[in-house]
This record gives structure tokens, C-alpha cells and sequence, in this order.
């Protein structure tokens, strides 16, 4: 799980630096959308940004960010298959990675995907590029991210949740350790106290000087 985790965050802040860089990022589409004729249908799938990087690009501007782009999307599949292997997972957890997995696909249709709120990606764009060209495409890394963190979160509280009974258990368990050697003192002590006094009434018993008998008291005066 700590390496699932820390391979994340290396993903997320890559994403970062992408993610300032969306109009260069959006310009580099535009070129290359040029080059190969295809500007009238939008960018739809990774694998037609793929096309576009490794056919019709001939800056290496251009070529730098859409290849950022093509590499996070690998980063985030090799992540993929990275957290199945993690734990079984549950109906959540599994759900979570199937929704990563298909909208990682390279062929899926991403034309209708839009990252909503925090997310301002598509906010970035003009009317007619959010709505026909690059909503889809901009949207996918902020979508599976958020699957991702959604995915660690819900994986961390089931471990918790399996993990606290036991513990539950050793807390219990534990002051008695604790206080059973204080028991056994405190027994030992009384013991001792006991033998202590016991001893000591022999010892007066033994070493008492033996008191005079007094006569009986009489009244004041003469007596036979």
C-alpha cells in the first residue's frame, strides 16, 4: 500500500506541471490536428492524441506535451494494474479500478467526459473547445486521479476496520498483564506483615519479665 501511495503522489505531481501547461497543451493539439486534416471532429480517445504526437508533430514543443500527456495516461495503467495486486479489494475498491481501467483505455470514447468542480480544466477552455474539441481529453487525468485517491482512502479504512479488533483485544488484555505483578506484590507484602507481627508477639512472649503478684486491696486501719 506505501508504495501504491507514493507512486501516486510522484503521478499527481507530474499531473501538477501538466496541468499549468494546458494551453500549451491545447495549442500542440490544435497544430497537429492541422497537420493531419482532422480538425473538424473532436479529440475523442488517448490513442488519437498517440496518433497525433507520433505522425503529424513537427514541434518540439508540441511533441514535449503531448508526450506528457501520453506518459502520465501509461503512468496511471501501470498504477492500475499495480493496485490489483495490493489486496483483494471489495465491491468499492473494485468498482473504483474498473472505472480507471476503462477510461484509461486507449480506444474509449472520452467525447462526453467532463471533470466537474474543484476541477477547472475545462472552465480554461473557450465555448466551442470545451463543448466539440478538448472537454473529454482534458478531463480524463483529473477523473482517474480522483478514482485513485477515492481508491487508497476506502483501502486504508478496511485495513483499519480488520485491523481494530485485534487491537481491541490486546488492549483489554494488556492492563491485566500489567497489574497482575502488582497484585502479586501487594500479596507478598501483606504476607510479609503478617509473619512480621506474629514473629514479634513470640519474641515479647519470650522476653516478658514476669510481673508481682499485688496483695488485695483492704481499707485504711488495723488488720489481724
Amino acid at each position: 500500500m506505501n508504495e501504491v501511495v507514493d507512486t501516486l503522489r510522484k503521478i499527481e505531481e507530474k499531473y501538477k506541471l501538466f496541468q499549468q501547461q494546458q494551453f500549451t497543451f491545447i495549442r500542440a493539439l490544435e497544430h497537429t490536428r492541422e497537420e493531419a486534416h482532422d480538425t473538424f471532429r473532436p479529440v475523442s480517445s488517448i490513442v488519437q492524441v498517440q496518433c497525433y504526437k507520433d505522425h503529424h508533430c513537427y514541434n518540439s514543443t508540441d511533441r514535449r506535451i503531448l508526450n506528457m500527456f501520453v506518459s502520465l495516461c501509461n503512468e496511471l495503467r501501470c498504477l492500475c494494474q499495480k493496485m490489483e495486486t495490493v489486496h483483494a479489494g471489495d465491491s468499492v475498491t473494485n468498482g473504483l479500478l474498473e472505472k480507471c481501467k476503462m477510461l484509461l483505455n486507449d480506444s474509449n470514447d472520452l467525447t462526453a467526459l467532463r471533470a466537474t468542480y474543484p476541477h477547472g480544466v475545462v472552465n480554461h477552455l473557450s465555448l466551442e473547445e470545451a463543448q466539440h474539441r478538448y472537454g473529454g481529453v482534458v478531463s480524463v487525468l483529473p477523473i482517474v486521479l480522483d478514482s485513485m485517491r477515492d481508491w487508497v482512502t476506502h483501502s486504508k479504512l478496511k485495513v483499519l476496520y480488520i485491523v481494530s479488533p485485534g487491537c481491541a483485544r490486546c488492549k483489554k488484555e494488556t492492563p491485566t498483564s500489567q497489574t497482575a505483578p502488582e497484585a502479586l506484590t501487594s500479596n507478598n507484602n501483606e504476607n510479609t506483615v503478617k509473619l512480621q507481627e506474629k514473629d514479634f508477639k513470640k519474641f515479647l512472649a519470650a522476653n516478658q519479665r514476669p510481673q508481682k503478684k499485688k496483695a488485695p486491696w483492704r481499707p485504711p486501719g488495723k488488720h489481724p
